[in-house]
């Protein structure tokens, strides 16, 4: 008798599951999502509308976007401060550095111009935030 029900009970615990998740996935696929429209509507899988999931953003793209609008609310020169205390803090971000002071550079210009952009400029990433005023400049 134990023979028969284990063996029962093996074949149910592999048939089982997927008996549900088939009969699950038909009848999610065949709900239809739209209450007001009296055509029947599927969900497939490839639908178009389709949300993708956000990429994690790295952290010298995300001090990057809070710089630029510090530089848009304030000034490059508080911009540029923050950014020395953020690779000071955080010696990972030291190698970003330079391409993050280019761009507070380029966005300076954009703002204010790139003469008034360039007196903003101070010896932080070494001259990054000038080569990117003076690559703005060029390409305007």
């Amino acid at each position: 008798m134990t023979h028969t029900a284990r063996r029962i009970g093996r074949t149910l615990a592999l048939v089982l599951p997927v008996v549900l998740v088939l009969s699950g996935t038909l009848a999610v696929t065949s709900v239809p999502w739209a209450g007001h429209n009296t055509e029947s509507q599927i969900l497939t899988a490839s639908s178009r509308n389709v949300s993708v999931r956000a990429k994690s953003r790295s952290p010298q793209d995300v001090l990057r976007d809070r710089l630029l609008a510090e530089l848009q609310e304030k000034n490059p020169s508080t911009a540029l401060t923050h950014l020395q205390r953020e690779v000071e803090e955080r010696p990972s971000l030291a190698r970003h550095c330079m391409s993050l002071a280019r761009a507070l550079g380029r966005a300076a210009v954009d703002r204010y111009g790139p003469t008034r952009a360039q007196t903003f400029s101070r010896p932080v990433c070494d001259t990054s935030f000038a080569s990117g005023v003076s690559q703005q400049t060029q390409g305007s």
